[in-house]
């Protein structure tokens, strides 16, 4: 699939290629997007080249893993979203979000706008979130997004070769509004 690009009230969503190699390398040696992230640490150039240069485009091409930069009309980077499917009808959402940049709501806005698209253009049901617990940032994103933090996984996320619990969320089409492929009917207990 070709990529898509997004526009938002503040934002522009689009695929990253070679020229947000440095960008991304730069952003990426923060110490807290190392350490609640799966990316490599430590992350050298050739972490980032990979990134922008295969793992995107690849992404797009074969329908796996939809990503985004998330740009300011400057042309700002100023974070990363994608949705990796899953299984059929479900993708899981993952982020990150300059230093700098932090605490504007950017990444809960681009997460919102990429959920949308997926549920309306990409016949998805179901939106995940994960995250290792104590990540209480991305916690928070997802929760103002209208995430459903659903409990925790016990050994579930290994990060870096060590496996830890993480808390796990989902958004449905109809938190927003919109409807799903399929009817959805809640379990009763």
């Amino acid at each position: 699939m070709e990529p898509v690009t997004l526009t938002t009230g503040r934002l522009l969503l689009r695929t990253v290629g070679p020229q947000e190699t440095d960008a991304v390398y730069a952003i990426c040696q923060d110490p807290e997007i190392q350490r609640w992230t799966t990316i490599p640490s430590p992350y050298l150039p050739e972490h980032a080249r990979g990134f922008t240069e295969q793992m995107v485009p690849d992404g797009w091409a074969h329908g796996s893993m939809f990503t985004f930069g998330v740009f300011l009309p400057t042309g700002e980077l100023t974070g990363m979203l994608s949705i990796t499917m899953r299984s059929l009808g479900t993708g899981e959402i993952g982020f990150w979000g300059a230093k700098e940049h932090r605490g504007n709501g950017y990444i809960t806005e681009a997460a919102l706008a990429a959920s949308r698209w997926a549920f309306t253009r990409m016949s998805i049901d179901r939106v995940e979130w994960r995250a290792e617990v104590g990540n209480t940032a991305s916690r928070a994103v997802a929760e103002r997004a209208g995430f459903t933090v659903e409990g925790v996984l016990r050994s579930s996320l290994n990060n870096k070769g060590v496996l830890r619990d993480c808390w796990v969320g989902s958004l449905l089409p109809s938190d927003l509004g919109l409807p799903s492929t399929a009817p959805y009917v809640p379990g009763r207990v």
